[in-house]
């Protein structure tokens, strides 16, 4: 008996120690000895997961799980690794049902909130991050789950003054320096330079320096100093681009392969082969670029008491890579974009909603809003006949800057793939127009902020809804909002943002060339 539970302390120890051999020989002797025991499966569920064997993963703790039902750490693992594979209702299922037995572990509390937040239920995530952090104070992961996950849902002095303590206790975090320069406007430069004798004294090589590139990009303009700023941003791209092994030519010919595949031909056909299922909620799928003005519409809409939001849920290409049988990280490719084109759209339609319905609620209308399923409003515009198609479109030298100071949006690294890749997408979107017809709705983000209220009637009569001063005080909606805009969206309209792209006239030259020499109208 001592022998088991030294095997099974010693197991322990590797996993505190990440020696992921050590916990499989244990495991592995463990189930030599006893086939049912709950803890050798367990801790070879946790070495397959550090493998990233997921579907081995997934066996290990389903059977902890079933041999041993109060288990809540290998419920949260399991709920974890479903995620993982975008089996996000049985995630879903599993952390409400052993949510309550969480209370008094710091470690599965944060991991339960991080597998919330990945399937989008952030107002269920910050609770269980609070509370790690109150039983396990002062670990750095945990208050950085917790200041995320504040943001997310409005809490910005919580995540501010978390963000500053992880500072204090680690000035040299790159990361927390650029959530920091994103939470508030920067009224002076100590900040600033902080951050500048952070890049002197480190002496790390620029591929290193990206985020904190960024953050100082961003608070120099916060500050007005555009020149400097716009350097700091072309050095963070630049970095970027040196290590993203990246090829806008992929993103360009699957525009090509989208717009020559869903043609009229294709969607009348589709259409009348075979009717898809029509859902029980219209949905709303909120496209464009990102940075155009997304998720200010999407505040707008989920303001009204018709209609809910359930954020960016990427289910449509990934479902799409699903059903292409092609392995690709949910990655649409143009080959995935062939074998796609002939699957019956109810596919489509089934798919996404078996991957969503845990985030819908009891009203009639529900927003997807991930930007980039402009790329898909064909695939769309099959599958959910009855579904409102709504595209945002912005002053493209904005929209490109916009995207320009952002980490998140490869092709946007530099300005000549940018340029080509925002040639593309103008491409696709007068596609879209002349295929979707009336059915698709646009929206000049300009209109929006310099006619707030004539806009909101205009959109919300092509939407079929009924006005209501609710969609006037968006920054009111309490709801989560996850995307780059969480902090913006929270503040009434303004037009700060509007034609910003004119106090970097000289360094957008380049870019502004490529879009004229396409036909593309700056104004």
């Amino acid at each position: 008996m001592s022998d088991l539970a030294e095997l099974r302390a010693s197991a322990r120890r590797s996993v505190q120690l990440q020696e992921w051999m050590n916990v499989e020989h244990c495991a592995a002797e463990l189930l030599r000895r006893n086939p049912r025991d709950p803890e050798g499966h367990f801790l070879a569920g946790l070495s397959e997961k550090a493998a990233g064997r997921t579907h081995r993963a997934v066996e290990r703790f389903e059977r902890a799980l079933a041999l041993d039902p109060e288990r809540y750490d290998a419920a949260v693992e399991l709920a974890d690794q479903y995620s993982a594979t975008a089996r996000h209702p049985e995630a879903f299922a599993l952390l409400r049902r052993y949510e309550a037995s969480l209370d008094n572990s710091p470690r599965y509390l944060d991991l339960a909130g991080r597998v919330y937040a990945r399937i989008g239920i952030h107002e269920r995530a910050w609770p269980l991050h609070r509370r790690a952090n109150e039983l396990q104070p002062g670990v750095p992961s945990i208050m950085a789950n917790l200041a995320a996950s504040s943001v997310k849902m409005a809490r910005f002095a919580e995540a501010l003054e978390l963000y500053q303590e992880l500072l204090r206790r680690m000035p040299g975090h790159q990361r927390n320096h650029y959530e920091l320069s994103r939470l508030r406007q920067a009224t002076g430069d100590s900040h600033v330079n902080q951050m500048k004798a952070l890049l002197e004294t480190s002496g790390l090589p620029p591929e290193r320096n990206i985020y904190l590139y960024y953050a100082i990009g961003k608070e120099l303009e916060d500050l007005e100093c555009w020149d400097e700023a716009f350097e700091y941003y072309r050095k963070a791209g630049d970095a970027a681009t040196s290590i993203s092994d990246y090829d806008v030519g992929q993103d360009v010919a699957l525009i090509e392969k989208v717009m020559e595949a869903c043609n009229p031909t294709w969607l009348a056909v589709g259409a009348a082969s075979k009717k898809p299922m029509r859902a029980h909620k219209t949905p709303i799928f909120i496209v464009g670029l990102p940075r155009t003005g997304t998720t200010l519409a999407e505040r707008i809409l989920s303001s009204h008491s018709r209609v809910e939001s359930i954020g960016e849920t990427m289910q449509v290409p990934a479902t799409l890579c699903r059903l292409s049988g092609v392995s690709a990280a949910n990655e649409i490719s143009a080959a995935i974009v062939d074998r796609v084109a002939h699957v019956d759209a109810e596919l489509l339609a089934t798919g996404y909603f078996r991957s969503v319905r845990h985030r819908l609620g009891d009203k009639p209308m529900f927003i997807e809003k991930y930007p980039e399923n402009f790329t898909f409003l064909g695939f769309i515009a099959r599958a959910w006949p009855d579904a409102k198609l709504l595209y945002l479109r912005r002053n493209p030298l904005d929209a490109c800057f916009a995207l320009y100071k952002q980490s998140y949006f490869r092709y946007a690294y530099t300005l000549e793939n940018l340029g080509r890749y925002y040639v593309a997408h103008d491409r696709l979107l007068h596609h879209w127009r002349s295929v979707l017809g009336h059915r698709l709705i646009e929206l000049q983000y300009e209109s929006l902020v310099f006619d707030q209220e004539a806009s909101t009637h205009r959109l919300l009569t092509a939407l079929d809804l009924d006005f209501e001063s609710a969609c006037l005080h968006f920054e009111a909606n309490p709801a989560a909002s996850a995307t780059a805009s969480s902090v913006q969206v929270r503040q009434p309209m303004h037009a700060h943002s509007v034609g910003r792209w004119r106090h970097f006239e000289a360094q957008l030259r380049p870019l502004r060339k490529i879009l004229e020499d396409a036909g593309i109208r700056i104004e």
